[in-house]
């Protein structure tokens, strides 16, 4: 069960595997662009290519939906990156059902791990698959795999890395549960930290922070869907930078080269080197000096 890329890699690791896979769940397609188009989710296109049943369900508790799984008698049940499931479908297979989680936990339950890691500025994350029981993100510990977090990645690259990290734990994993030899340990709920969903106001660059939080939150979003600020009322997205020694009041332009510029923060301030103008394509500071030319002084916010 799963839905966005994310996902891919372990589903085709499993289909390679001598494990079966019955059939893949997905969400519905969903109608995007100008055309409205009806569009397959990632782990669809997957599924489709190896010619793999597929249920859609619309509601995860449609009678018809679960009668459809008891049909499969299926022995596990692997999520990752879809929904919150009911306790009629994650008690349903005979192994249970586990799931793949992007942080180590009991470290960031919750929607965005990975984002939060690097809004943390944290030198470390991983995965965890854990046994699913109500409360999300809360159930027993399987197995974990840690990966360093470089100083230049970004959500681009540390998601990759999780991504095809995700993939070997997840048949890890499922080897182990095959073998009857997974043993799962419970979660210290003291050691618990959130990573609620991303909301606008979090990609908010907030120049009041040092420059060190607002390089992370330039990381953490790059490069989609982009840390923002605004110059003269207008979205300005920041999409890559560092942290650099400089003075003077948050938010203002303090240095301007042919290809950067510098905006102070509460503390240092953050080289800024490629940008995302409103309804442009994303470009390096150079050529958005040349179409929108910037002066020492001038307040981003």
């Amino acid at each position: 069960m799963g839905t966005p890329d994310f996902a891919v890699p372990a589903l085709l690791r499993l289909y390679a595997s001598p494990h079966h896979i019955q059939a893949v769940v997905t969400v519905p397609d969903k109608q995007q662009g100008r055309g409205r188009r009806e569009m397959p989710s990632a782990v669809k296109t997957a599924a489709q290519e190896c010619n793999l049943p597929l249920l859609q369900p619309e509601k995860l508790t449609d009678p018809d939906f679960i009668d459809s799984l008891k049909t499969y008698a299926p022995d596990l049940i692997v999520v990752v990156a879809f929904r919150i499931l009911p306790e009629a479908v994650f008690t349903l297979p005979k192994f249970g059902s586990f799931n793949l989680h992007a942080s180590l936990l009991p470290k960031y339950r919750g929607a965005a791990p990975i984002h939060w890691a690097l809004l943390n500025g944290d030198s470390e994350t991983g995965l965890t698959t854990f046994f699913l029981k109500r409360k999300v993100d809360t159930g027993n510990i399987i197995k974990q795999a840690s990966t360093p977090i470089l100083p230049e990645d970004n959500l681009h690259t540390l998601y990759a890395k999780l991504c095809n990290l995700g993939a070997e734990l997840v048949l890890e994993t499922t080897n182990l549960i095959s073998r009857g030899a997974a043993v799962a340990g419970e979660q210290d709920n003291s050691l618990a930290s959130p990573a609620p969903k991303i909301s606008s106001e979090t990609r908010h660059l907030n120049f009041h922070e040092g420059a060190e939080q607002c390089h992370n939150r330039v990381r953490a979003f790059a490069p989609t869907p982009g840390a923002y600020t605004h110059r003269n009322g207008v979205m300005l997205k920041i999409l890559s930078s560092r942290k650099v020694a400089g003075l003077g009041t948050p938010g203002s332009i303090i240095d301007i080269s042919e290809d950067s510029f510098t905006v102070a923060c509460q503390e240092d301030a953050l080289e800024v080197l490629t940008v995302q103008p409103e309804s442009k394509k994303a470009m390096e500071v150079a050529p958005y000096l040349r179409g929108y030319p910037i002066g020492i002084g001038e307040t981003l916010g």
